[in-house]
């Protein structure tokens, strides 16, 4: 069974194996699906099977996915989750070295990139959803001035915060409660800045 908490990569060979653009999206959409095949998982990033395949056995080898249960009658087809509830990269730990930095921080990007790119499709599909879910959806900025430490504090309540409806939408969701349930992106970022 997959760890509950999120697995902190702290290592340059990891981060880089993770940063690799179509390994970002499969890692998002397993995420997503909980378990699924290179078949399923290719048909959702539009790539083909062998090349997703070999995304996923890298993405194996560094322990950020492991293998399923089967849970079809093919014995054949090969099932994945992910091995813990999410990721987490720190700054601290790609500080001591020049190389480290910069994939921190190229990774960083990527990610950023990829979650733009998400809320773009959003907004170019918004009327396709019902007014619900257009009223529920946001986009809002803060601008507070705070100390490093009460950051912090924020940052660990909002996690938390989203972890608890994370939770309740999954158990839901596994006691059979679909109906209106949709996969919901949120993407937070906070960080110092100077005008």
């Amino acid at each position: 069974m997959a760890d509950a908490d999120p697995r902190r990569i702290t290592d340059l060979d990891t981060l880089k194996a993770f940063g690799h653009p179509l390994r970002m999206k499969l890692y998002r959409a397993l995420y997503i699906a909980r378990s699924a095949t290179a078949s399923q998982l290719a048909d959702q990033v539009d790539e083909a099977v062998s090349l997703v395949s070999y995304h996923l056995r890298k993405l194996a080898d560094h322990g950020l996915i492991e293998e399923a249960e089967q849970q079809g009658t093919d014995g054949r087809e090969r099932w994945w989750r992910t091995a813990s509830q999410g990721l987490s990269v720190h700054d601290e730990d790609f500080t001591d070295a020049p190389e480290k930095a910069a994939t921190h921080a190229a990774v960083g990007r990527m990610s950023f990139e990829q979650h733009s790119d998400l809320y773009r499709g959003y907004l170019d599909t918004q009327g396709a959803w019902d007014a619900d879910w257009r009223r529920a959806a946001f986009s809002s900025e803060y601008l507070a001035p705070l100390t490093a430490g009460e950051l912090a504090a924020l940052s660990q309540e909002m996690h938390e915060l989203v972890k608890k409806y994370e939770a309740a939408g999954r158990a839901a969701e596994d006691a059979g409660d679909t109906a209106g349930r949709e996969n919901v992106a949120l993407h937070l970022y906070a960080f110092p800045f100077r005008t």
